[in-house]
C-alpha cells in the first residue's frame, strides 16, 4: 500500500470544512459563483489593513540587505523582540525576544508545541466544539485526544475537566474567541481553569500546559476583552497566526509565546526551536517577518466584522434559528433543526448554502456559518436560510 494506515483512516473521515468548500467548488462551476452562497470557509474576504500594505511597500522600494536569506530558526531578533514588546504592554509581564519563536502560523506553531512536549501515549484535552485539525495535530506527535464536552454556551465545564485530568494528562487545548462557536471565556473561567491545573499538577508530580490559540484573540465584539493566561498558569503557551488579525491566512505568519518564569523554560525554548527546523518548517516567511514586524498593534476592522455578525444573527433569529450571539471571532454554531447535522447541511445546499456540519468540530446536532464574506454573499444566503426554516417549521 502506498500510504500508512492511519493516514488512510484520517484521510476517510476527512475534514467537513474541506468537504463543503470542494462541494462548493463543484456547485460554482454548476450553477455560477455569484449564485452560491458560501458561508462553509474561514477565509477572510478582507483586505489587510493600509499600515500592511505600506510596510510591504516600503520594503519593495529599500530593500534590506540579506532580507530574503535564512536566519535562527526562531525567527528574526528584531521581530521576536517586536512581538515580546506588545505582549508585555499587553500583559504587564516582562517578556523579551527569548520568550518567543515566529512559525508559519497558528497551525505550524501549535505543531511545534506538541512535537517539543508530548511522549507517545500522553493526553492532549480539547473542548467540544473545537477546531477539528487538533486531533490530527495530536496524532502527528503520538498524542492521545481527549475530547470534554462544554456547556450550553460552550464554555468549558471544569468538573468535566478535572475528572478527566490524570498523570498522563500533558496539555489543555483552549481556544478563545472559539471557533466555531465565537464564545469568549471570561477572566473568571480562565483563573479557575489555572487553579485546577496548578493543583492537578501539584497532585501528580507533572507538568501540565495550558495552551491557547488565540488566532481571533483580536477579533472580539461588545466591549468585552479575552484574559491573558500567562496570569493564570506557569506553564501556559500562546499559540497565534496574523491570519485573521491582518487577513493574512495566506501568508503562514504566526508565533508561539511562552510564560517568561515557565519552569525549565531555556530547555523548553531549545525544543520548540528545534522542533521549528525539524518538522520541516525552518523559520517562518522571512518577508512576512519582516513585515510584520511594526504591526504588532494593528487590526482590520472588528466593527465591520461585528456588523455582519449582527446582521446575520438577527436574520437567523428571526425565521427561528436557535443561535448563541458569538462574543468574537467570525462564526456562528446554530443548532440544527434536524438532529443529523449532516442531511440538514445538505437541505441547505437545495438552495445554493454552504454551511459545514457540526461533527466536524466534535458536536454533532449543530452546523457552522462563517460570516468572513462579502455582504452580498450574506444577504444571498438569507433566502435558503429561510425555505429551509419554513420546511423544518422552526416557527
Amino acid at each position: 500500500m502506498s500510504i500508512s494506515d492511519n493516514v488512510r483512516k484520517r484521510m476517510a473521515e476527512g475534514s467537513w470544512i474541506r468537504r463543503m468548500f470542494e462541494e462548493g467548488s463543484s456547485l460554482k462551476k454548476r450553477y455560477g459563483e455569484e449564485n452560491i452562497f458560501d458561508l462553509s470557509l474561514g477565509n477572510p474576504v478582507m483586505e489587510p489593513p493600509l499600515a500592511f500594505d505600506r510596510e510591504l511597500k516600503r520594503l519593495a522600494g529599500s530593500p534590506i540587505p540579506g532580507m530574503h536569506r535564512y536566519m535562527g530558526n526562531d525567527g528574526y531578533p528584531e521581530t521576536r523582540a517586536a512581538v515580546a514588546a506588545q505582549l508585555s504592554l499587553e500583559t504587564g509581564i516582562k517578556f523579551t525576544m527569548n520568550d518567543i519563536v515566529m512559525t508559519c502560523g497558528a497551525a505550524g506553531a501549535l505543531n511545534v508545541v506538541l512535537k517539543t512536549i508530548l511522549n507517545p501515549g500522553e493526553e492532549v484535552i480539547v473542548f467540544a466544539p473545537f477546531f477539528m485539525e487538533y486531533d490530527n495535530y495530536i496524532d502527528n506527535h503520538g498524542g492521545i485526544t481527549r475530547v470534554l464536552l462544554t456547556d450550553d454556551q460552550f464554555i468549558p465545564r471544569l468538573d468535566a475537566l478535572e475528572a478527566a485530568i490524570t498523570h498522563q494528562t500533558k496539555a489543555v487545548i483552549i481556544n478563545s474567541p472559539n471557533n466555531p462557536s465565537g464564545a469568549v471565556y471570561s477572566e473568571d473561567l480562565v483563573q479557575q481553569l489555572g487553579d485546577l491545573l496548578g493543583k492537578k499538577e501539584s497532585k501528580y508530580g507533572t507538568q501540565i500546559f495550558l495552551i491557547s490559540d488565540e488566532a481571533y484573540r483580536k477579533i472580539i465584539y461588545d466591549g468585552l476583552t479575552y484574559p491573558p493566561i500567562f496570569h493564570r498558569h506557569l506553564h501556559s503557551v500562546v499559540v497565534t497566526s496574523h491570519s485573521k488579525d491582518l487577513a493574512l491566512p495566506g501568508e503562514r505568519i504566526g508565533y508561539i509565546a511562552v510564560h517568561p518564569e515557565c519552569s525549565q523554560h531555556e530547555e523548553l525554548m531549545a525544543g520548540l526551536v528545534f522542533s521549528n527546523r525539524v518538522l520541516g518548517y525552518v523559520n517562518a516567511p522571512a518577508l512576512m517577518q519582516h513585515a510584520v514586524r511594526n504591526l504588532q498593534h494593528v487590526t482590520v476592522s472588528v466593527a465591520e466584522y461585528q456588523k455582519k455578525r449582527d446582521f446575520l444573527h438577527g436574520h437567523l433569529v428571526e425565521m427561528g434559528y436557535h443561535v448563541m450571539k458569538p462574543q468574537g471571532a467570525f462564526y456562528m454554531f446554530p443548532k440544527s433543526p434536524l438532529e443529523d447535522d449532516v442531511a440538514f447541511v445538505k437541505e441547505l445546499q437545495q438552495w445554493h448554502v454552504l454551511a459545514v456540519p457540526g461533527r466536524g468540530f466534535g458536536l454533532p446536532s449543530y452546523f457552522r456559518v462563517s460570516y468572513c464574506v462579502h455582504d452580498t454573499t450574506l444577504e444571498g444566503s438569507l433566502v435558503g436560510f429561510r425555505k429551509a426554516a419554513q420546511k423544518f417549521k422552526m416557527r
